[in-house]
């Protein structure tokens, strides 16, 4: 036990006062929701608090205490009504919990606790009904998406298993992860917000893959003809500009450093886009919630297992190249990935950058060549499948203004880092 002596004043009130607001915070919405209310979890997380202020042991009888409260209410509720307070138990230790950390000096993480317990009291209803409305399909996806992340990754090896210093399984398997985990927050926004017509679900699933967007658009525009000219445009360049973004996710994550070098570029892109996006007129909203935009984006392991062997193709054709041939060869490759999967190529030059396998010029001059590629790919897509002619000139225009903006502003961030080279 601590010597009371040695109790700071103001330490002793900041400690409480911020137990009791937690314990308030959420005692708040329990009573609203007519459960155990705010001077239970304020009294709770008080004496919490006090049992951190006296050293281990009493800690450790403030938690049974609090444990046998626990009891007491869940006997005295079934005892009248036949029920268990499980939620509001469960809420009332995490209180006591956090008093006791507080108690002991603790501030972020019983702090973060209770907001958490808070948020997951307050959004029951939208959490039950997303669970309640989830397929079996979808709950198979999370748990194979747990089984990649949390089993797989940590057993392989984070060191390169060839003898060329090629194949990294864990860093491959990362950016597989990476692409999984995205298309799976992805589905989720879109399961929450719901089909709001063809642009909102054209940006989600351009985060994934533009070119399916684009071409779903089109299809859609062969049958429904003037109605959704404007639409497909706003879609196809919605589906761009998440493209762009999804891009520089990739790279952030994979290497960090390297994002802020090839920030420049990707972002005149995104501007241009976004400002064409909204230049472009916007359809009538009967137009636009008449026809939405279905996509099926799971997360689906044949998916992201393709994208991880473009990735690894990349990767070895990439860092063999540039060993061989120089960077101009890396680009050769770069430009043949984007046409392929520039999420693919992309991962794969972010990936090569923070292993020292290339440059970091030459990974970020690679960056923005698969993008603009990538870009460009979709200008004989929209000519063969849109039979209008007008919407093909218009698209065919704004995707060479984003791409001659890239290529401008690609040019300038090359010659910046040529004479004003980075650090190692």
């Amino acid at each position: 036990m601590e010597n009371i002596n040695s109790w700071p004043f103001v330490t002793v009130l900041l400690r409480m006062g911020l137990a009791v607001v937690l314990g308030i915070f959420i005692g708040l919405e329990r009573q609203h929701n007519q459960k155990t209310g705010v001077r239970t979890f304020a009294l709770v997380a008080l004496m919490g608090c006090l049992g951190g202020f006296m050293g281990n042991l009493f800690a450790s009888i403030t938690v049974g205490l609090v444990a046998l409260l626990v009891v007491g209410m869940n006997y005295r509720e079934i005892m009248h009504r036949k029920n268990i307070m499980l939620t509001t138990s469960v809420a009332l230790i995490i209180v006591g919990i956090a008093g006791v950390l507080i108690g002991q000096g603790h501030v972020f993480a019983p702090a973060t606790a209770v907001i958490i317990t808070a948020t997951l009291l307050a959004w029951k209803q939208p959490l039950s009904k997303f669970a309640l409305g989830l397929s079996v399909q979808e709950l198979r996806s999370a748990i194979l998406l747990a089984i990649l992340t949390v089993v797989i990754l940590p057993v392989l090896p984070d060191h390169p298993v060839d003898p060329w210093g090629l194949v990294e399984p864990r860093s491959n398997w990362i950016s597989v992860v990476i692409i999984a985990a995205i298309g799976f927050i992805n589905y989720i926004l879109m399961r929450l917000l719901g089909p709001r017509g063809a642009e909102v679900t054209a940006f989600f699933g351009g985060l994934i893959n533009s070119r399916k967007v684009i071409v779903e658009l089109c299809l859609r525009l062969q049958h429904a003809g003037q109605t959704l000219m404007s639409v497909a445009q706003r879609g196809i360049l919605l589906a761009t500009a998440a493209m762009l973004i999804r891009n520089a996710v990739i790279v952030a994550v994979l290497s960090p450093r390297m994002i802020v070098y090839c920030i420049f570029p990707l972002l005149a892109m995104l501007v241009v886009n976004l400002f064409l996006w909204w230049r472009t007129s916007t359809p009538k909203t009967s137009e636009s919630q008449s026809s939405p935009l279905i996509l099926k984006l799971p997360f689906q392991l044949s998916t992201s297992l393709k994208f991880g062997a473009v990735f690894l193709l990349l990767n070895v054709v990439g860092a063999l190249a540039e060993r061989n041939f120089g960077p101009a060869s890396f680009y050769f490759v770069s430009i043949s990935g984007g046409l392929l999967s520039s999420a693919s190529a992309i991962a794969s030059a972010a990936t090569l950058v923070a292993h020292h396998q290339l440059t970091l010029l030459t990974g970020v001059n690679g960056i923005i060549l698969s993008s603009l590629t990538s870009i460009l790919a979709n200008i004989p897509l929209i000519r063969g499948l849109v039979h209008e002619s007008g919407l093909k000139r218009r698209m065919l225009v704004l995707l060479i203004i984003i791409t001659v903006i890239g290529l401008a502003a690609g040019t300038v961030n090359h010659i910046f880092l040529t004479l004003h080279p980075p650090a190692n």
